[in-house]
Parts: C-alpha cells; sequence; structure tokens
C-alpha cells in the first residue's frame, strides 16, 4: 500500500461522501453526460433535506434526457458559437475577464499542493468543474496528504467560496438550462452546506 492509499483510507465517511459530491459536480461540468452517466443520476435518491430534494429533481431530469440533448444543453450553456451563456471561471466571475488575477493565485496555490493539469484539459485551471475536482482530491489525499479542515476551508474561502454559489444560481436560471438548471440547484445547495459547515468550524 502506498502512503498514498493510506492516507485516503482514514478519511472518514463523511468527508468520503463530501469528495464524492464534489468530484459528481466536476464530472456533470467538465464534458456532457453520456447515456451511462445520465443512467448514474437518473438512479440517484435524496432524503427530505434541501440537498436531498435537490438530488431527487437531478434525477427525475436526467431519466428524461438523452445524451444528444445533454450535449446540445452542454454546448449552448458552456461552448456557443464565439462563447457560450455562461463562462464557468474565477476570474471571470470575479473581474469581469478571462485569465486574471484569480487564475495565477490559483496556479500558485496548485503549485505548493503538487496539483498539476491533466495532459489533456488546455482550459484554465479556475473553471468550475477543475476547482470541484480539486476539492475532491484534497479531501481524500489524492495529492498527497489529505487536506486538513482548515486547508480545505482557506482553499474553498479563496476560490470557491466567493463565486460558486453566484455560477450555480446562474446555471439554475439559464435560458439554455433543463437539465443543468438542475445541477445548478443540486450545486447551490450544496456550496451552501460547506460554507455553512467551515463557518461552524472555524468558530
Amino acid at each position: 500500500m502506498t502512503a498514498s492509499e493510506a492516507q485516503q483510507m482514514n478519511v472518514s465517511a463523511e468527508d468520503r461522501m463530501r469528495a464524492d459530491f464534489y468530484n459528481f459536480l466536476g464530472l456533470l461540468l467538465s464534458a456532457p453526460p453520456d447515456q451511462m452517466l445520465l443512467d448514474q443520476v437518473s438512479g440517484l435518491t435524496g432524503d427530505e433535506t434541501d440537498l436531498g430534494q435537490a438530488i431527487q429533481s437531478m434525477a427525475r431530469v436526467a431519466k428524461v434526457t438523452k445524451p444528444a440533448a445533454a450535449e446540445r444543453e452542454f454546448n449552448a450553456l458552456f461552448i456557443g458559437l464565439g462563447r457560450g451563456e455562461l463562462l464557468p471561471y474565477a476570474s471571470f466571475y470575479l473581474t469581469g475577464f478571462l485569465n486574471e488575477k484569480p487564475l495565477a493565485q490559483l496556479r500558485n496555490d496548485m503549485a505548493m499542493r503538487g496539483i498539476t493539469r491533466a495532459r489533456n484539459v488546455f482550459e484554465p485551471e479556475d473553471n468550475i468543474a477543475s476547482l470541484m475536482e480539486m476539492m475532491a482530491g484534497m479531501i481524500v489525499g489524492r495529492f498527497g496528504a489529505a487536506a486538513s479542515l482548515e486547508d480545505q476551508r482557506a482553499f474553498w474561502n479563496k476560490h470557491i467560496g466567493p463565486w460558486a454559489m453566484h455560477f450555480y444560481s446562474d446555471l439554475e436560471g439559464a435560458e439554455n438550462s433543463v437539465l443543468y438548471a438542475s445541477i445548478g440547484t443540486a450545486g447551490r445547495v450544496f456550496m451552501e452546506i460547506e460554507r455553512e459547515a467551515f463557518r461552524m468550524t472555524a468558530a
């Protein structure tokens, strides 16, 4: 067993579930879902909490969504002819421009943590999908030791908290959002839960 695998075994079940949901959001926001992923989403169940209800809604929409429709929606939202309806980047949400200071700050923090961009990814690292995946990796120790709660909170407060809820709210209300409106709701509610949890642990 490697040191990294040993670290990952020490992660609590609750933190593993958090990481799984971050990964799940990252997967849905990085590319349009294929039939297998749509089937997985449609099989999800939720409880009576706000997040549980959002997950149930996402499952209901996924059940009636075909891959071609999901791809059209994804392209309209994030790619478009010149640009998509939304620009899912921290720099854009925080400064109004791409490739600005928030991206430089993120790259510095990534370097300090030994996080490198995947070779087949060419988008700026401050896109929402990458940030969700980074957060998941930090929680379970994919980049070395699992990040402490303090380190998670510092990263979240700096790179995710200031804009992610705004992005997910925009995704909920976007003109081209159907499946992604339900993903936006789930993402927004999850970000609210994370913000409150980090706030309580900082007290």
